[in-house]
């Protein structure tokens, strides 16, 4: 996929992945979301550097945080955002996705945001557009979402000051989580010293990525870590059953009050959202003086300003 999405100058061209990105790059887009934020708390409400793109977003599942934070980021850069409406698109007339950008695509627009069911369409969709245009990944099935996991990794930065000696416990539905895949990545290739991955047996991948640790108790894995990432169940990509009930799954792996006061003092709380309130975390806690959850949001304007200026940047 690197060869996809870098050109051969090494430049970014689209982004479908954080996997085998490397550090430099990575600390890069980090560095131009801060500097981003910065401009922003500085009164400066707009720039240039999108002038005469066109950005058009295709959610072909829900999305709230994701797509208004894209629109937002792209105008922002000064960029033109099309709302493209699935539901009222050719895509119901039986019109393929590849037809639909390709025909966006000759219609002028050129920075596309796509979502999709099927693990691997970014991919797929990205190998296909005209020169000029460039892909970004919104989420694909259980595969990816880098721009969440680029977001999580710039809000750990900002409140730990770096990644180097964190322990990391990630909780929840692991299995048919693109957002623990990204921020692995992501963290890892960041120098992060310990990522735990927690949830029930049936929710753990089948083998643990290169430099995680299972642990089965989610008290076990709360305990010391620095940054607890508390995970939504994933209910619209498993099979019914895996979960016997909310209740016993709360209890044995939701993040509240008791469990959170096990990592360490400064320990901050994440969760990707939407959350589901006392089925993975606590009001008491979501809301709490730990919990960086909005800052997520906020921060995830700022990450996808900075991927779409690196992509404008690469050609």
């Amino acid at each position: 996929m690197s060869s996809i999405q870098l050109g051969s100058d090494g430049a970014l061209r689209h982004l479908l992945t954080l996997e085998g990105l490397a550090r430099e790059r990575l600390t890069a887009l980090l560095d131009t979301a801060d500097a981003f934020r910065e401009s922003h708390e500085r009164g400066v409400k707009a720039m240039p550097i999108l002038r005469g793109r066109t950005l058009v977003g295709l959610f072909f599942e829900p999305s709230t945080r994701t797509r208004v934070s894209f629109e937002i980021a792209a105008r922002k850069l000064s960029a033109d955002v099309v709302h493209f409406d699935i539901a009222q698109s050719s895509t119901r007339k039986g019109e393929s996705v590849h037809d639909t950008l390709a025909t966006l695509a000759a219609l002028g627009c050129d920075l596309f945001v796509v979502r999709h069911q099927t693990a691997g369409t970014a991919a797929h969709l990205a190998e296909r557009l005209p020169e000029g245009c460039a892909l970004i990944n919104a989420g694909d099935g259980e595969h990816a979402h880098p721009t969440q996991g680029l977001l999580d990794a710039l809000t750990i930065r900002q409140r730990k000051g770096g990644f180097a000696g964190l322990k990391v416990a990630i909780v929840g539905d692991i299995r048919h989580s693109r957002v623990a895949r990204s921020d692995v990545h992501a963290l890892l290739a960041l120098g992060v010293e310990e990522i735990r991955l927690c949830g029930p047996p049936q929710l753990l991948p089948e083998v643990a990525p290169a430099g995680c640790r299972v642990e089965p108790s989610a008290d076990r894995a709360v305990a010391g870590a620095d940054v607890v990432i508390a995970l939504r169940l994933q209910k619209e990509r498993m099979e019914a059953g895996l979960v016997p009930s909310e209740d016993e799954y709360f209890r044995d792996f939701g993040i509240d009050a008791r469990r959170l006061a096990l990592a360490a003092p400064d320990a901050i709380l994440m969760h990707p959202g939407p959350i589901n309130r006392g089925v993975e975390i606590a009001s008491e806690v979501a809301d709490g003086p730990q919990s960086v959850i909005l800052e997520q949001v906020r921060n995830g304007v700022f990450v996808r300003m900075a991927v779409m200026a690196h992509l404008a940047g690469a050609r």
